[in-house]
């Protein structure tokens, strides 16, 4: 498993300019033996079916999964060692069931998070009306300073896509 470039600066950026939500560790080791100088945990969060397994099994292992998949249950996550400017940091990534008999457990994992990527699927209009309930429930469960970026997901299926792209950055704003 070997330390990936990750260009961007370092320090979880919230809205108040602090990166205190960081966690610093020295030196400490993930599987493998792998050393790494922070931690940091990240959820992927948003409607069922909207890629959040795809996208962290593309981020993670760099393979595309194709095909029809069985819905996340309840929550699952996966480490990965990044380099950023010189300092390895490892980012726990949580994969959340999308459903809504799941979310009374997610929830709970929203709070010691230092990132939530809120994800909706560009193809299904729905999980893009969805992304402002999920805000509330950031707004409700998750630290003030948590850091949150909205992605808009397959977006390589152009030819169905229903949800502009100027819709999201909009909305992203």
């Amino acid at each position: 498993m070997g330390t990936e470039k990750f260009p961007t600066s370092l320090g979880a950026a919230s809205q108040n300019g602090s990166s205190s939500n960081v966690s610093r560790q020295t030196s400490r080791q993930t599987s493998m033996l792998e050393t790494y100088d922070l931690s940091c945990k990240v959820m992927l969060i948003g409607d069922s079916g909207v890629g959040k397994t795809c996208l962290l099994v593309r981020f993670k292992d760099g393979t595309f999964l194709s095909g029809s998949f069985i819905s996340t249950v309840g929550i699952d996550f996966r480490n990965k060692v990044v380099d950023v400017e010189g300092t390895k940091v490892k980012l726990q990534i949580w994969d959340t069931a999308g459903q809504e008999r799941f979310r009374s457990i997610t929830r709970a994992y929203y709070r010691d998070a230092h990132a939530l990527l809120l994800l909706y699927d560009v193809t299904n209009k729905t999980s893009f009306d969805n992304v402002r309930a999920w805000l509330g429930e950031i707004h409700d469960y998750a630290q003030d300073d948590v850091v949150v970026m909205l992605l808009g997901n397959k977006c390589d299926v152009n030819s169905d896509r229903v949800v502009r792209r100027e819709d999201g950055e909009r909305l992203a704003k």
